[in-house]
This record gives C-alpha cells, structure tokens and sequence, in this order.
C-alpha cells in the first residue's frame, strides 16, 4: 500500500512541472486525494458493501470535485491533472499510466446492469472537456483531443479529435508529449490538405491539356485571386498556409 502511495506521488512529479515539493503534492493535489478514496472506496464495493462505498465516493466527491464510482477498476500510476468535474462511471476500466485532465467524463449510455462505460488501455491520454460514451475501447498509447466527444472504439497508437471525433494521424511516443493534448493532428485539416493537393493535381493536368490544344484560360488569374482569399480567411497569423492545414 505504502509503495503505491509512492508510486502515485511520483507520477505527480513525472507528469505535472508544477509540483514544488512532496507537501504541496500531499495537500493540493485533489486528482491525488480522489484516487487514494477511491482505493478505499473500491476494497469495500469488493466486499459487497456498497453503501459504505458510496459514502466513501460522496466524501472523495465532496472534497475534490472528482466523482469515481466505486464500482470503477483503475491501474497504476493514473493522474488526474486538476480534476475539476470528472466523472467514471461503474463499470469503466483503466490501464496504467493514464493521464486525464479536468472535466473529462466517461459516461455509459446503457441503463442495462452490464457493461456500458469506456475501457482506457494503457499510457492513454484525454484531454480537458473530452467525453468518452459507452462500452467502447481507448486504445494503448492513444491520445482524445480536448473537447472531443468519443462513442466509437479507437485503435491504439491513434488521436481522436472533434464532435463526434474523427480519427487523425497515428503518432509515436517520442513526438507527442502527454501535455500538448492541445496539440494533436487535426483529421479534417488531414481531409482539406488531401482534396487540395488533388485539386493542384488535377489543375496541372489540365493546364498541359490546355497548352496542347491551344486554349489559353483566361479565368487562371481570378480563380488563384480566390484562392490566396480562401487561405487568407482560414489561416492565422504567423500560422502555416491553409493549403497545408493551417488555421483550421
């Protein structure tokens, strides 16, 4: 027990650059005080003691603004970075060496006693605000974009960004840090960039058809006017172009 009450302090340092000392961690830590409850919490729900389980859970509710039932099984070295209106729900499954931000929810969308809240494997992140519905699977090492909305299982080594999320490009460990969860490939910046450099495709083929024939096209300057407007409007400044997925 005392070994991973360590474990968990440690994962605080690891995950968290605002940590100062084991002090400020031991007492201004809510996603540290959630978890310990819930440990608690769990050994009695084990035992069939539900009721006090619950109490258990209210307390850890009541203090820390983190709701776990405590019918939820959770791993090792898992964090909770401020945890302000989190919620797992019962039957929910979490690996080891997750990482979850405020206001995430994994919610179930069943009112059947079986299994309806999300499975999150190992080294997963969600970012802050994300929704994870029903009885599907985080794969390992995948990352939910904050603000997201999951109801469809996810592969591992993958992102999931937007509502409903869409999956984006797979990434390793070593270009993704888990606190950039801000940062994560956007799939339909991925869709836009595809069609336009087809289009620049398409458009050069028929520009040599043209040459060939002798057409000259008379609308090439105001269709490139239009679309030096369309990147203006879409990108941000000191962004990349909108052609390459830009200010989306």
């Amino acid at each position: 027990m005392l070994q991973t009450m360590r474990e968990d302090i440690r994962t605080i340092f690891n995950e968290d650059p605002a940590a100062k000392s084991i002090f400020e961690v031991l007492t201004c830590y809510p996603g540290l005080h959630a978890i310990w409850l819930h440990r608690i919490a769990y050994f009695f729900y084990r035992r069939k003691e539900y009721t006090t389980a619950r109490i258990i859970s209210h307390i850890g509710r009541f203090l820390t603004g983190i709701e776990i039932h405590p019918g939820a099984t959770i791993g090792r070295r898992f964090f909770i970075d401020h945890g302000m209106g989190v919620v797992i729900g019962e039957t929910t499954e979490i690996g080891n060496d997750v990482l979850l931000y405020q206001g995430v929810v994994l919610g179930g969308t069943s009112l059947e006693k079986k299994k309806r809240h999300p499975t999150l494997c190992d080294n997963v992140v969600v970012g802050a605000g994300a929704i994870v519905l029903g009885a599907i699977t985080i794969g390992a090492r995948s990352r939910i974009g904050a603000g997201s909305v999951v109801i469809s299982d996810v592969p591992s080594d993958a992102t999931a960004v937007g509502v409903p999320a869409r999956l984006g490009v797979g990434f390793s460990k070593e270009h993704l840090f888990d606190l950039e969860h801000g940062k994560l490939p956007d799939p339909v910046a991925d869709a836009i960039k595809f069609v336009l450099r087809e289009t620049d495709k398409i458009d050069g083929r028929v520009k040599k058809l043209e040459q060939m024939e002798g057409v000259i096209n008379q609308i090439d300057e105001r269709l490139e006017a239009q679309k030096k407007t369309i990147e203006r409007v879409f990108s941000k400044p000191g962004d990349e172009k909108f052609s390459v997925g830009g200010g989306i």
